[in-house]
Parts: C-alpha cells; sequence; structure tokens
C-alpha cells in the first residue's frame, strides 16, 4: 500500500493533524509525519515533495496557517493529489488559510477541505488510495456503516423521549 505524508507548516499545527493521523492509522494506511514550511524551509519541502513518488507514497496532505502556502508548494513540485487542511489562526479564524490553500492557479490542484478539518483530509487521502486497494475499499465501507448506526441509535433514543 502507498503511504500517506501528513505534512504541518509548523509543530503548533499539531493539535490540528492529529485527527489525521489517527484516522490513517485506524485505517492502517503506512503514514509518515513532517514539519516543512513553505518559507522557512522551502528546499526541504521541495526536496521531499520531488521524492515522494519514489520513496512510495500516494498521498500528501498539508496543514498550514494564515497565509498557507505549504499545500500549494508541495504541488507545484510533484503530481501526486496534495490535500490541504486549512489551519484556524486568531487573526482571521481561518479564512486567510482557506482562501490560500483553495485559490490555486490552474495546472496545480490542491483538494481542500474544511478549516481544521483533518479527519476529512485523511478519510479523502484513504478514498483516492482505496481506487486501486479493495481491502481499504471494504474498511471505507464499514467506516460508513458504523457512522449510519451510530446516527441511527442517536435518532431511536431521541424519538423514545420525545415520541413516546
Amino acid at each position: 500500500m502507498k503511504k500517506v505524508a501528513v505534512i504541518m507548516g509548523s509543530d503548533s499545527d499539531l493539535p490540528v493533524v492529529e485527527k489525521a493521523i489517527t484516522t490513517l492509522k485506524e485505517l492502517e494506511i503506512p503514514t509518515e509525519v513532517h514539519v516543512f514550511s513553505a518559507h522557512r524551509t522551502p528546499a526541504e519541502a521541495k526536496a521531499f515533495t520531488e521524492n515522494a513518488a519514489d520513496n512510495g507514497f500516494g498521498v500528501l496532505i498539508a496543514a498550514a496557517g494564515k497565509a498557507a502556502h505549504l499545500a500549494g508548494a508541495l504541488a507545484a513540485n510533484t503530481v501526486l493529489p496534495v490535500i490541504g487542511i486549512p489551519v484556524k489562526s486568531s487573526t482571521l479564524d481561518g479564512l486567510d488559510a482557506l482562501l490560500s490553500t483553495v485559490q490555486m492557479p490552474s495546472g496545480i490542484p490542491v483538494a481542500t477541505v474544511a478549516i481544521d478539518g483533518s479527519a476529512n483530509a485523511a478519510l479523502l487521502a484513504a478514498e483516492i488510495l482505496a481506487v486501486s486497494d479493495d481491502a481499504l475499499r471494504d474498511k471505507l465501507r464499514a467506516l460508513r456503516q458504523k457512522g449510519t448506526e451510530t446516527v441511527l441509535a442517536k435518532n431511536r433514543a431521541i424519538e423514545e423521549k420525545y415520541n413516546g
């Protein structure tokens, strides 16, 4: 199975990306976690990304706040799918990061999830890998079914309480 890289622009983004890391590990997807800054370590970020496919990666997840150029900087150096997680900051509640991540120029796509949406980033990475992995696709289906059952159990409890 291909690996997923979870890359954050700063270690202060770790509380946000931990949900992605946990989700990927629960799905038994090999995961590596790194800190590379688009602005402070551009050479290292570029080198990692240029070699990512040869090093067994299938998807890159990039989390960054404020100017949030990390996902775009990674996407500029690979044809692997890049998923951006805009991280909420105190400045504009993450809107700045969302716009920086989602507004990519034609030819350099970055899939973007919600502000602080790292669990969905991990699930999207898993879905991309599951295109060629039946076992992973089955795990994702089971996870969806579990979500359905959780909501239906909550519905039954509410119905019993309020509908007699």
